[in-house]
C-alpha cells in the first residue's frame, strides 16, 4: 500500500524503524529510507544555484535542469547505497556501529538481502546514468568528462577515499564545482566562469561542514575500525575549529562575491543565519558529550555534532538560495 507520509517523513529525517515496518512499505518509501533520501536536499540546493546562475544569464534550459537534478539525486542515492554495502561488507558496521544506530542500515539490519541491495544500487545508478548519457547526448564531450569524473566519485568515495582522509576534500569538490558548476555548463550549453566555482564553493562548504561533524561524531569507532576519516586523522579538537572555521569562511565568500559584483546585496540575506552559526559554534567550541544531553531531541543520538551542522546548514542553505534567487529578480528587472 502506497504511504505517502511515509514518503514526506523520509524525505525530512531518517526514520528509524524495524522489519516488520519495513515489510508494510511501498517500493518508493523503502528506497528513500535505503537511500537516506533526508539528505538529498543538500544535492538538491546545489543543482538549484547552478540553474539559478543559469536563468541570471539568461541561458537557462528547463529540460537540461530537470535531466540534471534528477541524475544528481539518483547518484547521490547510488552511492548511498552503495556506501551501506561497501561498509557491511569489509565489517565496518558490525556490532551495533554508528551508521547502524542512527539509522536502518539495509543489510545490517536485515531489510534487503545483498541481491535485493544491487538490485536498489542497479536501479538507482541506471536511471542516473540514462539522466547523464542524454545530457552527453546534447551538450558533448565535455559534459562526458564531468560524467566520468561523478562516476569515479559515486564508485571510490566510500573506499578509498573516506578511508585515507579525502573524503571531505571530496565533498566540496563535488557539492562546489562539480555539482554547482556541472549544472551551470550542462544548463547553460556550455559557459563557467570563475564567479560561479566560488559561488559553489561557498554553498559546497556546508555539505562538508555537515561530513566533518559526522565523522567527528564517529571518530572513535572509526579509528578503532582504522577508517581514517580527515577528523581521525586530525583529532577531534582540530576538526570541531576547523568546521567553524569553514562556516566563517562561506561568509568571507559571500562577502567577496558582493564586494566583486560578482553577486547583488540580496545575497547578504544569508547574515540572517549568524543567530544559528552562534548557536552551533557554541556547540562544536566543547568537547562531543559522552552520552546523549538532556536537551537533545529524541532520536537523535549518536548523532550529535554532524545533527547541529546539518540544522544550521539547512538554514543556510535555504538563506542562500532565496538572496540568490532575489538577486536573480533583481538583476533580470535590472534593479541593479
Amino acid at each position: 500500500m502506497v504511504n505517502v507520509a511515509m514518503w514526506g517523513k523520509a524525505l525530512m529525517i531518517i526514520p528509524r524503524i524495524d522489519k516488520k515496518e519495513w515489510d508494510r512499505l511501498d517500493v518508493v518509501s523503502r528506497w528513500l529510507i535505503a537511500t537516506r533520501a533526508a539528505v538529498f536536499i543538500m544535492t538538491a540546493v546545489a543543482a538549484g544555484i547552478g540553474g539559478l546562475l543559469a536563468y541570471r544569464d539568461g541561458a537557462f534550459d528547463g529540460l537540461r535542469f530537470g535531466l540534471c537534478l534528477l541524475g544528481l539525486v539518483f547518484a547521490h542515492g547510488a552511492n548511498n547505497l552503495l556506501n551501506d554495502w561497501t561498509d557491511h561488507k569489509k565489517g565496518i558496521d558490525k556490532d551495533n556501529y554508528y551508521r547502524s544506530q542512527y539509522g536502518p542500515q539495509p543489510l545490517e539490519h536485515g531489510l534487503l538481502s545483498e541481491r535485493q541491495q544491487w538490485m536498489y544500487i542497479s536501479v538507482t545508478g541506471a536511471l542516473a546514468l540514462v539522466c547523464g548519457v542524454v545530457l552527453v547526448a546534447q551538450t558533448g564531450w565535455t559534459t562526458l568528462g564531468l560524467l566520468v569524473i561523478g562516476a569515479f566519485f559515486v564508485l571510490f568515495y566510500t573506499w578509498p577515499l573516506k578511508y585515507i582522509g579525502l573524503g571531505e576534500p571530496s565533498v566540496l569538490l563535488v557539492w562546489g564545482p562539480l555539482m554547482v558548476g556541472g549544472t551551470y555548463y550542462v544548463v547553460t550549453g556550455g559557459k563557467l566562469d570563475v564567479s560561479v566555482v566560488l559561488m559553489s564553493l561557498a554553498y559546497a562548504l556546508g555539505p562538508t561542514t555537515v561530513l566533518f561533524g559526522k565523522h567527528t561524531d564517529k571518530l572513535e569507532e572509526d579509528r578503532r575500525k582504522r577508517v581514517h576519516t580527515l577528523p581521525v586523522i586530525v583529532g577531534q579538537t582540530v576538526s570541531r575549529f576547523t568546521t567553524i572555521g569553514l562556516w566563517i569562511a562561506q561568509y568571507a565568500l559571500i562577502g567577496y562575491l558582493v564586494w566583486a559584483h560578482h553577486a547583488g546585496l540580496a545575497l547578504l540575506v544569508v547574515l540572517l543565519a549568524v543567530p544559528k552559526l552562534v548557536w552551533a559554534s557554541r556547540v562544536f567550541s566543547r568537547p562531543r558529550p559522552l552520552e546523549a544531553p538532556a536537551d537533545l531531541p529524541p532520536n537523535v543520538w549518536p548523532l550529535y555534532l554532524s545533527a547541529h551542522a546539518f540544522v544550521y546548514n539547512r538554514l543556510f542553505g535555504a538563506l542562500f538560495i532565496l538572496g540568490l534567487l532575489a538577486d536573480v529578480v533583481l538583476e533580470r528587472l535590472k534593479v541593479y
